[in-house]
């Protein structure tokens, strides 16, 4: 193995109860692999879908998308069976994670898509994913001890304001407000490298099949012209919706409703939570997160 092929090495170690990035040191890459990055409930399953449409040129899959495309990070399933699946594979991988590009192996032969979103939504996203999650099955299958029942959910705009008055360093806390900040930064400061394409949720909410098109072309895959209709309908929200049991990530039982998984698929509900001196606020702590450009990006 020459110098160039020799898998590199994780800059930057994520560690938590639920996921270790330090698994990505084990894996073999491929020529023309494909990884998925992006925090949770920015679109991530959006794009293993549109990926998996690309790789495969077909509406129907293959298989559900969390085999197709694995979380490598993710505890819940041991890093040696992610391993020997990814191994199997003979179409193009797509593998996904929540793990920002400064804590991934960095390969020249590897596409990098990094999917963004305002983090005000992300939030709200998430804080209806955690009501929609089997927070103790979770626990079991992940070996941590049960959380025992859970404390009724605070109400949107209080947990919002408490998620975005959080003081924490994303080393610690990825789903924390910085480290949504951290993970579309450090992806905007890598935008010209050949090898990263960056993606916004609001770009493919409004223009998916410009998106589309041009991840396509961006991974150097041809498309039929015949073939478009049916790729594009596939990866609308109501379409994935409507498939959400193949689509959804984790072990049956993780995820109490498949359908809710795929809420509403809309932008801006985070910004109507807040009222206008909260916004304002948060606007001046984020200023201090990442340069100008990139939050510019980000929330637009």
């Amino acid at each position: 193995m020459t110098a160039e092929q020799r898998q590199p090495r994780i800059p930057v170690r994520y560690k938590t109860a639920h996921q270790d990035s330090a698994r990505w040191n084990e894996l073999e890459f491929r020529p023309g692999d494909i990884v998925i990055s992006a925090r949770p409930r920015s679109g991530t399953t959006w794009m293993q879908m549109i990926c998996a449409l690309l790789v495969f040129q077909d509406p129907e899959l293959p298989a559900p998308l969390s085999e197709l495309s694995p979380w490598l990070d993710w505890h819940t399933t041991p890093l040696a069976e992610v391993l020997s699946a990814l191994a199997a594979q003979r179409h193009r991988r797509f593998i996904k994670t929540h793990t920002p590009l400064d804590g991934l192996p960095l390969d020249p032969r590897v596409t990098y898509v990094v999917v963004a979103r305002h983090p005000l939504d992300a939030a709200v996203s998430l804080y209806h994913h955690y009501a929609n999650l089997d927070v103790r099955r979770l626990s079991r299958l992940q070996g941590l001890p049960d959380p025992g029942p859970e404390a009724p959910a605070p109400p949107l705009r209080e947990w919002l304001r408490s998620w975005t008055g959080q003081d924490a360093r994303p080393e610690d806390r990825l789903d924390s407000l910085a480290g949504y900040i951290r993970h579309a930064a450090d992806a905007w400061a890598r935008r010209d490298a050949s090898n990263v394409v960056l993606a916004h949720y609001a770009d493919l909410s409004a223009d998916l099949p410009g998106e589309m098109r041009r991840m396509a072309g961006r991974l150097g895959v041809t498309v039929p012209a015949g073939r478009w209709p049916a790729l594009l309908s596939a990866a609308t929200f109501p379409q994935m919706r409507a498939h959400a049991s193949q689509l959804v990530q984790g072990p049956p039982g993780i995820i109490i409703d498949d359908a809710g998984f795929f809420r509403s698929g809309t932008s801006g509900a985070g910004r109507g939570t807040l009222s206008e001196t909260e916004l304002a606020t948060y606007h001046a702590k984020v200023a201090l997160m990442a340069p100008a450009d990139a939050l510019a990006w980000l929330h637009r």
